[in-house]
């Protein structure tokens, strides 16, 4: 069958101004080239030996805000899209949160998990991200709580937490320390 292609940023969240990131692209197969599309202009080819293409973002300004997929090219010709992958880039004003999991970092297959990312600043919003993942979870509650109920061995991974303020200026905190969940 046709070859997937999936697309993130590592690490995950708005990136501050004068800052850097990655974005990865990958395909289970290995002997193609991928190509880094921002809107529809054509920024790079990677051509590559394992499954993997890495773009590096670093010194980001607002020009590098935008939407930004991969394709996946088998001798010139395209076989795979990414879904497309939102940068953002901002000017991060709030303090950094803290991302905490209970009952621990290596549970047991089968148990529940809260993960909770606590900040120093009223009304602000918080987002969860899994590295690896494209979509980030919108956190609820006053606390920013997140309930893994029944964890399986996919919600093992690299977990970190952004926040922002829930007003007309919007503005952004650094992301947390990232945290590592290991499920049994």
């Amino acid at each position: 069958g046709a070859p997937t292609i999936s697309i993130f940023q590592k690490p995950p969240g708005v990136i501050p101004l004068g800052g850097s990131t990655t974005i990865c692209c990958t395909c289970q197969r290995g002997y193609g080239s991928f190509v880094l599309y921002k809107g529809s202009r054509r920024l790079r080819t990677l051509e590559q030996s394992g499954s993997r293409a890495e773009f590096s973002i670093s010194n980001a300004t607002y020009e590098d805000r935008g939407t930004y997929v991969c394709h996946y090219l088998e001798g010139g010709t395209v076989l795979a899209r990414s879904d497309e992958l939102e940068i953002s880039v901002e000017e991060l004003r709030l303090p950094r949160p803290d991302l905490s999991v209970l009952p621990g970092h290596e549970v047991t297959a089968g148990a529940d998990v809260m993960l909770r990312c606590t900040i120093a600043h009223p009304s602000t919003g918080c987002y969860l991200f899994l590295e690896g993942q494209i979509r980030a979870q919108l956190l609820s509650g006053e606390q920013g709580d997140y309930n893994l109920s029944h964890v399986q061995k996919g919600d093992s991974g690299r977990y970190s937490c952004q926040c922002y303020a829930i007003n007309a200026s919007r503005e952004w905190s650094a992301v947390s320390k990232t945290l590592d969940l290991v499920v049994r």
